[in-house]
């Protein structure tokens, strides 16, 4: 099987859909699945974990493409934000950063 790009995703849901009118129902749209995903986590269900998780990503490879924006370029330039910052650990896995003073 041949690896989907933003590109053909985008093509696949243009033909299968129309296209978008308004960017804010991909957004929409993305947060019914993130339910669903949620859902999925909290029963443990792996499988659905990963096809709401694709779900998601598919909603997020057309929102990008419709903005000429690249998803991966995009998270590489958010990771080294990222990894330039200080954070504090909320001891749930997650956490936030650290605000520099005077900002």
């Amino acid at each position: 099987m041949a690896s989907e790009t933003q590109q053909s995703i985008t093509k696949w849901a243009e033909e299968t859909f129309g296209p978008v009118s308004d960017q804010t129902v991909l957004v929409r749209r993305a947060k019914v699945e993130l339910d669903e995903l949620l859902e999925a986590t909290a029963q443990g269900d792996k499988r659905e974990i990963g096809k709401e998780t694709a779900d998601i990503a598919i909603l997020l490879y057309r929102l990008m493409e419709l903005n000429g924006l690249n998803l991966t370029e995009e998270v590489t330039a958010k990771m080294a934000e990222n990894r330039a910052r200080s954070w504090l650990a909320s001891g749930d896995g997650t956490g936030s950063h650290i605000k520099p003073q005077g900002t």
